[in-house]
C-alpha cells in the first residue's frame, strides 16, 4: 500500500481556508478527512440523549437548546472535515460561536428565578454573535474566529471556576473534569498544528489503526465533545440545585414507595 498522502476525492480540490493534519481521502475516497469526521460523533450521540433526557425531565428549553446547538457543532463539523468545502467550514466554525452564546446565557443565568428572561444578555449575544458572524465572513481569517470563540471559551471558564469555587464546592470535581479534558483537546489540537509534518511522517511508518491513534484533531474532537457535554451537565446541575428541581414522573412504577 503507497504511504498515505492526499489524493484526490469525491468532492474535489478543497476550498475551505483551513486544512488540518489528516491526509486527505487516505481512508475512504467520499470522505476527505476520515478520522476527523467520524471522531464527530461524539459532538452528535451524546447531546441528542441530553436533549431527550432534558425534553423528557421538563427542564428549561435553555437547555434542550444548549443540547441541540451542541449537535449542530458536531454536525457542521462532519460536514466540513467530509468535504473541506468553505461552506461547509461555515457550517463548522459560525455554529461554535452560536452554542458558546447560548452556554453562556445558561451559566450566567442559573440563579435567576424561574421564567425570568434576561433580554439585555439576550441582546448582548446575539449582537455578539451577529457581528463576529458578518466580520468573519468579510475577512475569511481563522485567526479572528480562533480569538472570537476563545473568548467565549474564556467568559464560560471564569463563570463555571466562580460557581465550584464559591457556590457549589460539591461540583468541582465536574467542574475540574470538564476543564480538564478540553484543555487536554486544545494541547492536542496545537501539537496537530505545530508538528503536523512530523507526523505525517510517522503515519507513513507505521499501521493505519496505529497512524489513526497520532490524528490528534480527531482527538480534539473526542476530548472537547466530551468537555462541552460535561459542560452542559454542570450548568445544568447548578440551575437544578438552586431551583431545587426534580424530574417529572411520567409512570406509576417510577415513584418510590412512602416509607423509603
Amino acid at each position: 500500500m503507497a504511504p498515505a498522502a492526499d489524493r484526490e476525492g469525491y468532492w474535489g480540490p478543497p476550498t475551505s481556508t483551513l486544512e488540518w493534519c489528516e491526509e486527505n481521502y487516505a481512508v475512504s475516497y467520499y470522505i476527505a478527512e476520515f478520522w476527523n469526521t467520524v471522531s464527530n460523533l461524539i459532538f452528535i450521540l451524546p447531546p441528542i440523549y441530553g436533549a431527550i433526557r432534558t425534553y423528557k425531565d421538563g427542564l428549561e428549553k435553555r437547555y434542550l437548546a444548549a443540547y441541540l446547538c451542541l449537535t449542530a457543532v458536531g454536525l457542521g463539523s462532519w460536514c466540513f472535515h467530509m468535504t473541506l468545502k468553505y461552506e461547509m467550514q461555515l457550517l463548522d466554525e459560525l455554529p461554535m460561536i452560536y452554542s458558546c452564546c447560548v452556554f453562556v446565557y445558561c451559566l450566567y443565568e442559573c440563579f435567576k428565578y424561574k421564567n425570568t428572561v434576561n433580554y439585555p444578555m439576550l441582546f448582548i449575544l446575539i449582537t455578539y454573535s451577529f457581528i463576529v458572524s458578518i466580520v468573519y465572513l468579510k475577512l475569511k481569517q481563522p485567526v479572528f474566529h480562533q480569538i472570537m470563540y476563545g473568548t467565549l471559551v474564556s467568559v464560560i471558564v471564569l463563570r463555571s471556576v466562580y460557581i465550584v469555587l464559591w457556590v457549589y464546592p460539591w461540583l468541582r470535581g465536574l467542574g475540574y473534569t470538564s476543564l480538564t479534558v478540553f484543555l487536554m483537546g486544545f494541547f492536542l489540537w496545537n501539537v496537530d498544528n505545530i508538528f503536523c509534518e512530523k507526523l505525517r511522517a510517522l503515519r507513513e511508518k507505521m499501521p493505519p489503526v496505529l497512524g489513526a491513534v497520532t490524528q490528534f484533531h480527531a482527538w480534539w474532537h473526542i476530548l472537547t465533545g466530551l468537555g462541552s457535554y460535561l459542560h452542559i451537565l454542570l450548568s445544568l446541575y447548578t440551575r437544578t440545585l438552586f431551583l431545587k428541581h426534580r424530574p417529572k414522573v411520567k409512570h406509576k412504577e417510577d415513584v418510590l414507595p412512602a416509607s423509603v
